[in-house]
């Protein structure tokens, strides 16, 4: 594992270590107490700080692997989920084998909450939980990069200046990633670099092409090197994005402007916001393991989202803001009304139609006028996608 070390998730001997370097964070410590005490943490913050502290101790002292952590923040996350949504469920992960490791290539919405409910939904059904793909901006936050590192995270470099950084970066990548699923670890990793704010999931065949980087020396075709991996198309479905104002008016700017540039903390900001922040029906469809890859990565990219959006979970919020597109009147593209071929993942009511239809008013309402189509598609556009694997 040597050979990983600069990308590599902390091993259980220095898991530690770690636990006491945060446990004297004070950083970290002020991150915790925002989530157990929110109101008094603000007038108090030495008090709560020290027994944020003492309660870490009498948890974590003796643990000594990264399973045992897991499994102690298990009722947290639990809790967590409680808290932010109605409800959270999954389809699929039946027809996967616990003996074996996968590659669960999945749609990203959120910073955090997409690779915890994952593995939410494999711990709680007996998986091992996964390896996750993370992006090194994160790890410009002390206490996250920690956090991430002893979640079973690895790290993605982005934004590399040269040709060969990137090619090296890749090809480690790959190793990694393919070591992994040959020692039993499996993986997640998002389809593409960053979120997919405008709601269309789209997987990049730069992806794809890194996976086989590593194997193509070997003399292993593609399609073999593929199929090797277990790869798992993963969808997941939010009723409501905690950041969808956010993402709309990133949106706007880059519509408006042709970029977008984040301010400092942006991202902590989105992570905390994507964590509390209400989702209400979270649904996670792990789709079938593909063991027939096509003979390349662009057509491979291709049936991976063929599999994401025919299972795609749509929410009536995801319905009303199709059918409420094509009526709006600052609406930047037309649609038909929804198709009555459309195939939903469970039958809506028209009182539930109706709520869905007053939620998504409140949160238009509370945008500023321009960015309020970008807001429509983020809901909209799961349908468009669903709609096209039906032609």
């Amino acid at each position: 594992m040597q050979e990983f070390d600069a990308i590599r998730p902390y091993t259980d001997e220095e898991t530690p270590a770690a636990l006491d370097r945060l446990v004297n964070d004070s950083e970290f410590l002020d991150l915790i107490a925002r989530f157990k005490y929110p109101t008094i943490s603000r007038w108090l913050p030495g008090l709560i700080r020290n027994r944020i502290r003492n309660w870490l101790l009498s948890r974590f002292a003796s643990v000594r692997r990264i399973d045992e952590i897991q499994s102690e923040l298990y009722e947290h996350v639990e809790h967590l989920i409680e808290n932010t949504t109605t409800r959270v469920t999954q389809t699929g992960l039946e027809n996967l084998d616990k003996q074996k490791a996968y590659l669960f290539i999945s749609n990203h919405r959120d910073i955090v909450f997409d690779p915890l409910v994952v593995n939410y939904l494999l711990y709680r059904q007996g998986f091992e939980t996964t390896r996750i793909a993370i992006g090194d901006n994160l790890l410009e936050n002390r206490v996250f990069a920690e956090l991430m590192r002893l979640n079973k995270s690895f790290v993605v470099r982005r934004n590399l200046q040269s040709p060969r950084e990137m090619r090296d970066a890749f090809q480690l990548l790959s190793s990694f990633i393919n070591h992994s699923i040959e020692t039993k670890h499996s993986i997640w990793i998002a389809q593409r670099e960053g979120r997919a704010k405008d709601g269309l999931d789209q997987t990049d065949p730069a992806i794809i092409k890194m996976f086989y980087m590593s194997q193509k020396k070997s003399g292993l075709d593609f399609s073999d090197a593929m199929n090797k991996l277990n790869i798992v198309p993963v969808s997941i479905a939010y009723e409501y994005d905690p950041c969808d104002a956010d993402k709309a008016r990133e949106l706007e700017i880059r519509a408006r402007t042709g970029e977008y540039t984040k301010k400092p903390g942006e991202d902590t900001d989105q992570i905390m916001k994507g964590m509390t922040g209400f989702k209400g029906h979270v649904h996670v469809h792990f789709g079938a393991a593909i063991s027939n890859a096509p003979d390349n990565p662009k057509d491979l990219a291709a049936a991976i989202d063929q599999e994401m959006h025919a299972h795609y979970h749509l929410h009536a919020s995801n319905l009303v803001a199709y059918d409420q597109r094509s009526q709006h009147p600052n609406a930047h593209s037309t649609t038909p009304e929804t198709s009555d071929t459309l195939v939903t993942a469970e039958a809506w009511s028209p009182a539930e139609l109706d709520a869905a239809e007053s939620e998504l008013n409140r949160r238009l309402e509370a945008c500023p006028q321009q960015i309020r189509p970008f807001l429509l598609d983020i809901y909209a556009n799961p349908v468009t996608s669903a709609l096209a694997t039906k032609e």
